[in-house]
């Protein structure tokens, strides 16, 4: 039985394995502070009630508070831990959701899917600076099929011990602006990942939605290109891993291919 993946843009992803809906650090806004959504429609009002969202680490733009207080009332939503304590205006929000706080290794159950917290190589802090509050993390999906979500992670010793063996992985390829720091995938460290985590399948993700204002002319390829670089540096770093880019809203069935 294959998992159904739907792309709403940047880190935001509706998971369907066994009759049960995920949906990924929901960001459901057309402009975030200096960010406006160049590309691709917001999700329905449908796709804001799933069975439950794993959010990955705090950033804005994937713990997002207004997008989460959009959820329906008693969403179970995957947080790290600590992140009601260090996020501002996020505990009125959760009074209306329910609030799961875990850290690597740690598990919960929705439904007939097991999703297991692991580590991501990426700066946790809701803000750039301060002390390090909560870890950033990476969730595996196990049902039908298991599915690793990235978050937002740069490569690391141990990578693929800690996601485990994977059919389909969903992984950062680029990023909201037209240079990346510490702790991110571009295309060509994503295809890197493909060759440690060696998955069926790969979901080029966080690319390509949302651009700083004022910068359409610095950098663009920066913005149009990682999904199709990171296709070509797989082709020749995994080749035996499927990639499959999406377009924004495009749904693709895909299973245990190996």
């Amino acid at each position: 039985m294959p998992v159904e993946v739907t792309w709403w843009g940047h880190a935001t992803t509706a998971l369907r394995d066994s009759g049960t809906t995920l949906l990924t650090d929901p960001l459901l806004v057309r402009r975030l502070a200096h960010l406006r959504r160049r590309r691709g429609a917001l999700p329905p009002a449908g796709a804001l009630s799933p069975d439950a969202v794993l959010v990955s680490h705090l950033h804005a733009d994937h713990l997002h508070v207004r997008s989460l207080a959009r959820l329906a009332t008693g969403t179970r939503t995957v947080l790290p831990r600590g992140a009601v304590r260090w996020v501002p205006g996020l505990r009125r929000v959760a009074d209306q959701l329910d609030v799961v706080e875990v850290g690597p290794g740690d598990e919960v159950r929705v439904g007939p899917l097991r999703v297991r917290a692991v580590p991501a190589a990426h700066d946790g802090r809701r803000l750039p600076y301060g002390p390090q509050r909560a870890p950033a993390l990476g969730y595996v999906v196990e049902g039908a099929a298991r599915t690793y979500f990235a978050g937002d992670t740069g490569l690391f010793d141990g990578m693929a011990g800690e996601v485990g063996p994977v059919d389909v992985a969903l992984l950062p390829v680029g990023g909201w602006g037209p240079f990346l720091g510490a702790g991110h995938l571009d295309a060509r460290r994503a295809a890197e990942a493909l060759t440690r985590l060696a998955p069926g399948c790969a979901v080029p993700v966080h690319y390509g939605t949302y651009w700083p204002i004022g910068l359409d002319a610095v950098r663009p390829h920066e913005f149009h290109a990682p999904g199709e670089e990171f296709a070509r540096h797989a082709a020749r770093l995994a080749p035996r891993v499927r990639v499959r880019p999406l377009g924004h809203g495009e749904t693709a069935a895909l299973g245990a291919e190996r």
